[in-house]
């Protein structure tokens, strides 16, 4: 069972670089389901917060036991279920587009452009964003997603199957569509995702330092920042990956932040000068390299947790 897994999780991930019909997806139907749903609950009380993520999260991770058990006979079944889960709910090929189309814009100075992409993964209001600001901007969303939407759905299902790739990934997308709600609704949510990212995003800065030098980076920066800079930030994990990136492309990430429910003055970290589009680009190239790394390392640990397996049953 532990090959079935281990191969569809690299199957998937090999899919998700050539096949990126992003709006197809089915991660993509639930984002926008999810949202719909939130926006017709009309209401922003705490128990409404706990039944909205426990019921989508909930429906997830039971569509992925279904799967799971569907295959548990046939180690080809499993493989090919684990391999269209895998491909079904990872982003790296979208993040790398819309990666690659920010860098552009920048080095072209279309700055409005740059804005409208940037408004389709971050939560930040952009309108007023110059071309540092919106350099800043595309890495450090470049590496929370990095983590969102590769390293954790990866880890989670070599550890936990079709239903650790469906649940970690539906935990992401309700973290995103509840932005800008009060906090006592989105307080389980925000709790839930903390837990669920809690390993996974120490596993991306660790590749993060790993994979520097492939994009002509420093390791060294990225394990200092990563050590020396994680700990002023507001978040248990999204400040991790962002500062190993800072501290591989050696630049300085942070600062004054505008969101739609207020501003937020978060730590800078990193150290080294102000990003550009040059940045964006390699910051892109690291962002696909951290995702091999992670497609290599949740392939390590779905076959060590089926030697696990089979000796206890012996």
């Amino acid at each position: 069972m532990s090959a079935g897994r281990a191969i569809g999780l690299l199957l998937g991930l090999a899919a998700d670089g050539v096949i990126d019909p992003r709006n197809g997806r089915p991660v993509a139907r639930f984002t926008r389901a999810a949202g719909e749903l939130e926006r017709r609950l009309g209401t922003d009380r705490p128990l409404a917060g706990v039944a909205f993520a426990g019921g989508l999260a909930g429906a997830a991770v039971l569509v992925g036991v279904l799967t799971e058990r569907a295959g548990r006979r046939s180690p080809v079944m499993q493989a090919l279920g684990t391999a269209v889960t895998t491909w079904a709910v990872l982003g790296g090929a979208g993040l790398v587009s819309d990666g690659t189309e920010l860098a552009r814009d920048l080095e072209d100075g279309e700055l409005a452009a740059a804005r409208r992409t940037l408004s389709q993964l971050d939560p930040r209001v952009p309108d007023s964003l110059d071309a540092v600001a919106l350099s800043r901007a595309s890495v450090e969303t470049l590496a929370e997603n990095t983590t969102d939407a590769v390293v954790a759905p990866l880890i989670w299902g070599a550890v936990a199957g079709v239903p650790g790739l469906l649940g970690s990934r539906a935990i992401s997308v309700l973290r995103g569509v509840t932005r800008g709600k009060p906090a006592p609704y989105r307080w389980f949510i925000a709790r839930a995702d903390d837990l669920v990212h809690l390993v996974p995003t120490r596993i991306a800065a660790l590749l993060t330092v790993a994979g520097a030098p492939v994009v002509g980076g420093s390791a060294q920066g990225a394990w200092r920042a990563w050590r020396r800079d994680t700990i002023a930030h507001p978040s248990p994990n999204a400040g991790r990956v962002e500062a190993a990136f800072a501290g591989a492309l050696e630049i300085r990430l942070g600062g004054r932040t505008v969101y739609s429910h207020g501003v937020e003055e978060l730590p800078v970290i990193g150290i080294g000068r102000n990003p550009d589009a040059g940045h964006v680009t390699r910051a892109v190239e690291l962002s696909r390299v951290v995702g091999w790394l992670a497609g290599v390392t949740s392939v390590i640990l779905a076959s060590l947790a089926g030697l696990r397996r089979r000796r206890r049953s012996r």
